[in-house]
């Protein structure tokens, strides 16, 4: 009983560890111009995949005030694509309409250029 006990163990070990998908560490570069807005107090992009989500900001960095801002985040995922928006002041881009979706690069930076509520 013990011997079949212990192949089951080994046999469930191997069965879940094939199915574990294979993480990449990856350079994330955004760069955000936001047209026909002043007074902006912040800036932040919402989205599935650690380290964003869809309940607050994950902030960027103001390059041009009221214009330009980008963010360099490092991550690791097994994750081909991560869905996103960006909000400004709190409030959601592209509202009734599909998340952007950021592909990542099969090198290690992916560097993705957008504007606010215009999706390319």
């Amino acid at each position: 009983m013990k011997k079949y006990q212990t192949l089951l163990v080994i046999s469930l070990v191997c069965l879940f560890s094939s199915c574990v998908q294979k993480a990449y560490k990856k350079t994330i570069v955004i760069k955000l111009t936001v047209h026909h807005i002043k007074g902006i107090k912040t800036v932040g992009i919402r989205g599935n995949g650690d380290p964003l989500s869809w309940d607050k900001d994950f902030p960027l960095q103001t390059v041009v005030k009221d214009s330009l801002y980008t963010l360099t985040s490092t991550v690791i995922t097994g994750y081909k694509f991560a869905e996103i928006k960006f909000a400004v002041n709190g409030e959601f881009e592209l509202k009734d309409k599909p998340n952007r979706r950021l592909v990542f690069s099969d090198t290690d930076t992916t560097n993705y250029n957008a504007v606010f509520d215009v999706n390319q």
